[in-house]
């Protein structure tokens, strides 16, 4: 029997595709709100797999007129009841049901301060949403299994349409047009792909690395790993990983490389190479063919993606990866090691 995190993972194209064509005009209102004068950064709430949502919001919009991207400490508003000053912020919450009582009362303090607000949500009938100036609804669908997998996706494809439309850039907004069918093409190629996963069959944990605009894949996946499978899975950029955590990694230690090609390619191949030397067992996800051939498990990338968007699909290697392992362990898909939908934080 199908699971509903199956069905979902299947469901991710059209949904993108659904997001791309509904929501134009939110994006060109939200992208109004980033020319405002007054709006000197960009300041973000998010939990659970919308932060990593957020992590690739810092890059891509960081480039939408060159504004600093920054993370809210949400425990400063509700904890503590010390909420900082919000002078030239445009507060941004993302939350896929647009319930966190945390991220949501962020976006209340913005309004009581006079900043305009923002959310990315996937229930424009929820708290979130009644707290925001302008929502860019996810337009996924119900999504019923615990582990989000449509909702993350499109949480990346409304930050990429944002920053496609208030950067103006027709070739972006053409790109990201196409990614609905490349992403569909991915995901029939990676289920059978993951299954060579079978060849480590003696997992206790491991670990993901990644670069550049990738940062979010990686503690994506390894969010995934975690709460499908129970496996310890820790994620790390390239050059963090480098200053110290690498001392953890033994002969036989997996990890899981997302590589494809880019700017962050090079620095990618240096992390592979001291990784190699240490004897980890390699996972690598790329559209490179020699970061494919140093792998001891290779996950390809079928469709050549700009690297901008390339988080849009380098994601369904490691969801499936994810899938995969639960599976192996004999674990519920839809109701993994005793999680829950959705997490209430304060």
């Amino acid at each position: 029997m199908t699971t509903h995190l199956e069905r979902e993972l299947r469901e991710q194209p059209a949904a993108l595709e659904r997001l791309l064509e509904r929501q134009r005009g939110g994006a060109e209102r939200i992208a109004a709100l980033l020319r405002r004068p007054d709006v000197d950064y960009v300041l973000i709430a998010s939990r659970g797999s919308s932060a990593n949502a957020a992590r690739y919001a810092q890059y891509v919009l960081g480039r939408a007129h060159r504004v600093p991207v920054s993370f809210a400490t949400p425990s400063l508003y509700t904890i503590y009841g010390q909420p900082p000053r919000l002078a030239g912020a445009l507060v941004v919450g993302i939350s896929q049901s647009g319930r966190s009582p945390d991220v949501t009362e962020v976006l209340e303090e913005a309004r009581r301060q006079g900043r305009p607000t923002v959310a990315i949500t996937n229930d424009v009938a929820s708290p979130l949403a009644a707290a925001a100036d302008e929502v860019l609804a996810l337009e996924a669908g119900e999504e019923v299994a615990v582990a989000a997998t449509k909702t993350y996706l499109n949480s990346l494809g409304a930050v990429a349409l944002l920053f496609a439309v208030a950067t103006g850039d027709k070739a972006a907004l053409a790109e990201l047009e196409r990614v609905p069918s490349q992403l569909a093409l991915q995901l029939e190629r990676s289920w059978d792909d993951v299954r060579r996963l079978d060849l480590l069959d003696d997992l206790q944990g491991g670990t993901v690395v990644a670069r550049g605009i990738n940062y979010a894949t990686a503690f994506e996946i390894a969010l995934k790993i975690r709460e499908l499978s129970g496996l310890l899975f820790e994620a790390y950029s390239a050059a963090d990983l480098m200053h110290g955590p690498v001392a953890a990694i033994s002969a036989g230690w997996p990890v899981l490389a997302v590589a494809p090609r880019g700017p962050a390619f090079a620095a990618m191949g240096t992390a592979l190479d001291a990784l190699s030397q240490r004897g980890a067992r390699l996972v690598v996800v790329s559209d490179d063919d020699g970061a494919l051939r140093r792998a001891h498990v290779s996950l390809p990338l079928w469709t050549r993606v700009p690297e901008w968007l390339s988080p849009l699909v380098a994601v369904v290697p490691g969801q499936l990866a994810a899938l995969r392992l639960a599976q192996l362990r004999g674990i519920d898909l839809d109701a993994p090691l005793g999680l829950s939908k959705v997490t209430l934080t304060r």
